[in-house]
């Protein structure tokens, strides 16, 4: 299955959410903040990255412009998950690069949906 790069600093979620992608078969490398998930994703080069919007060191705006400004990473596909679904937000995640926008909470279910869907729409 896919390489997934998750940055989420609430432990507990980060932890479901590893858990959910781990056991629908996926490669999951956690950070548990901003800095740490972009040097991983210049590290291993996922085939796709998972953002919390805020984070310590950097926010996921932050880190998906520097991703998407990488050339050597910049075709990975970011999607945020983010309790924060006012329409601004929203389209502020989108402004950075991101590929989608998932809201918190979802269930393991949905989000692995989700990231099969996002996955088969970018295709290497």
């Amino acid at each position: 299955m896919a390489k997934i790069v998750i940055s989420e600093d609430e432990p507990d979620i980060q932890e479901l959410i590893a858990f959910s992608l781990r056991l629908a078969g996926h490669e999951v490398i956690a950070a548990s903040n901003g800095q740490e998930a972009l040097d991983l994703t210049q590290k291993e080069h996922p085939d796709l990255v998972l953002l919390d919007v805020r984070m310590p060191c950097l926010t996921g705006y932050d880190v998906c412009h520097k991703i998407k400004a990488d050339p050597k990473i910049s075709h990975i596909p970011v999607v945020f998950l983010s309790a924060k679904g006012q329409k601004f937000e929203i389209e502020q995640g989108l402004a950075a690069g991101a590929d989608e926008y998932l809201l918190k909470p979802f269930t393991p279910k949905e989000l692995c949906t989700r990231v099969k869907s996002i996955l088969a729409n970018y295709e290497k």
